[in-house]
């Protein structure tokens, strides 16, 4: 078998098992769309509030399946040997790692897509198709370092322990990046704590595509995600190799 059907039969599987999951992707997906419909739709006094907090809660949606997929997926298949079963099978562990990634990366999409829609339809948010396209894009390329830090929780925590932990750091990271209310509209002292968050700066890349940044530097917010980025994979590593002696 060729490595690239590997990588596709594994991602197809995790894919199939994801969506025989209803408490996994019911609560992902319809999670941020109810946010949106009040913040975005029910309480909208311009389109111009309707295009900013679509922005807002699509990054929170498509945090949510990254982080979950990989902290939960992984801590349970470590808890019941499943994860020492792929090291020590011909399949590459990279082949497991890449089909999370893609089956978060589906969900993601089908979360954006729904956001956009209910947005373009309820929420008169009017954007043009290369806005609707980059945006896109960057949503879904954006959730990388969600993910390295999903696989670390993973790696780190029990099965029992990683659902609660993941909510721990997922919701409030959201809260103090701006996600839940505009950032201009927090303390100083939050938005100091935001500026260290990799969904802060996730979310400026995202609204900088509609310009409704706050007009930092893009380089800046760039960087700092794929240093993060590093970081992560170096400590994955690391926790890794414990794991594997």
């Amino acid at each position: 078998m060729l490595n690239s059907d590997i990588y596709l039969k594994e991602s197809l599987y995790d894919l199939l098992s994801l969506w025989r999951t209803p408490a996994f992707f019911l609560p992902a997906m319809l999670f941020p769309l109810v946010f949106y419909v009040f913040f975005g739709i029910v309480f909208n006094f311009s389109a111009a509030q309707g295009e900013y907090m679509l922005v807002s809660y699509a990054c929170f949606g498509m945090m949510g399946p990254a982080l979950f997929n990989y902290a939960t997926a992984v801590a349970s298949d470590r808890a019941q040997g499943w994860l020492t079963l792929k090291r020590v099978s011909p399949m590459p562990l990279s082949a497991y790692l890449v089909a999370k990634f893609f089956s978060s990366l589906v969900f993601a999409a089908c979360i954006a897509l729904l956001l956009f829609i209910t947005a373009a339809l309820f929420a008169d948010v009017q954007l043009w198709l290369w806005q609707w396209s980059l945006l896109f894009i960057v949503l879904l390329v954006g959730t990388l370092p969600f993910a390295l830090t999903g696989l670390l929780m993973g790696l780190c925590l029990s099965d029992k322990a990683a659902p609660a932990v993941v909510n721990l750091v997922y919701l409030p990271m959201a809260f103090l990046s701006g996600l839940w209310v505009p950032i201009q509209f927090l303390p100083d002292t939050v938005r100091y704590i935001a500026y260290g968050l990799p969904s802060y700066h996730y979310s400026q890349l995202a609204h900088a595509v509609i310009g409704t940044n706050q007009g930092h530097n893009l380089w800046l917010h760039g960087i700092y995600l794929v240093a993060f980025c590093g970081v992560l994979i170096a400590v994955i590593y690391w926790r890794y190799q414990r794991l594997s002696r």
